[in-house]
């Protein structure tokens, strides 16, 4: 068997109703490229190793339990088990188009500057379920749209950077940095995010590339939860607590997040009560503002921890 080139990653925690699909999609995958599939199990009480042993024959299958909850430490523990130069993550409920990973490798190899990269997603609805009237294309990329046009585009905004569930990292930039930080990311039911955009901010300021490629796709499957408000009220607040840890973990912590914080909260609402009579607008930044009582909640706490201990 030749030297595996890229290993495609999947860290699952009780998911098993969609994980076979997004591991058959990857056994499938055409091109020239040797690859392997690395199954991080992320402490599951489901049928997550069932499914998994279903398809061991395939050699190119690994299966790795990770006890410790967290998606950070999952996609670490893959890393450290993989063979492959890159790695490449996809959501136990997504589904990799049959290029995929001939795509990403074939990216990755023509640019030795390319620290991380990934595709467009596109959403799957259970079947006789559609879209929600409410639902705009900014809260769509909360089930993770993802698209940027049909060309590759080099990403120098952050705030651009590729979806996790379709993301590959060069094995090189992830030692350089030490991996992903622990400290964000989804951890079991919580909705904690961003390390994807901490990475892309680290790639940057250390020389390295960035890039969207279009033909890497992936198709992301929606469960029905996630077409309800709430979740998009969770979602919303999940995300202002992620960004309060990052901008405290880059050393942006302090009064100004107050100040930061308030004006965004302001400024949801107005944009809320502005656009009331299209539903999904006022949807989308009633959302927004919630959100940011959870960035401000967390700005609180982490002042207050700080003046305890200082």
């Amino acid at each position: 068997m030749p030297d595996t080139l890229i290993s495609a990653i999947i860290c699952t925690h009780n998911r098993d109703t969609y994980l076979g699909a997004a591991i058959d999609s990857l056994l499938a995958q055409k091109g020239n490229v040797s690859f392997e599939v690395v199954v991080v199990d992320n402490g599951s009480s489901d049928r997550t190793r069932e499914v998994v042993e279903q398809r061991l024959a395939d050699s190119r299958l690994k299966y790795v339990f990770e006890p410790v909850l967290g998606l950070s430490v999952a996609r670490n523990t893959g890393a450290k088990v993989a063979s492959g130069q890159i790695f490449a993550y996809l959501d136990d409920d997504a589904e990799a188009s049959e290029v995929w990973l001939q795509t990403l490798y074939s990216t990755f190899a023509a640019n030795s500057k390319l620290a991380i990269a990934g595709g467009k997603v596109t959403l799957l609805y259970p079947q006789g379920i559609q879209a929600p009237k409410w639902l705009t294309p900014s809260l769509s990329s909360n089930l993770g749209a993802y698209d940027l046009g049909n060309c590759i585009v080099y990403i120098e905004n952050p705030g651009l950077t590729p979806r996790g569930l379709n993301y590959a990292i060069r094995r090189s930039f992830w030692e350089e940095i030490g991996g992903f930080d622990t400290n964000l990311g989804r951890i079991g039911k919580n909705l904690l995010s961003n390390e994807e955009l901490q990475m892309t901010e680290l790639a940057l300021s250390r020389g390295w590339q960035v890039a969207y490629i279009p033909d890497a796709l992936v198709a992301h499957n929606v469960s029905p939860e996630r077409l309800q408000r709430s979740w998009f009220f969770s979602r919303g607040w999940w995300q202002g607590i992620s960004e309060c840890y990052r901008e405290q973990l880059a050393g942006r912590a302090g009064i100004g997040q107050l100040q930061r914080g308030g004006e965004r909260l302001v400024r949801g609402l107005y944009k809320s009560l502005q656009y009331i009579s299209d539903p999904a607008i006022s949807f989308d930044n009633l959302v927004y503002a919630y959100g940011q009582i959870g960035y401000l909640n967390a700005a609180i706490q982490g002042l207050l921890f700080s003046k305890k201990n200082s």
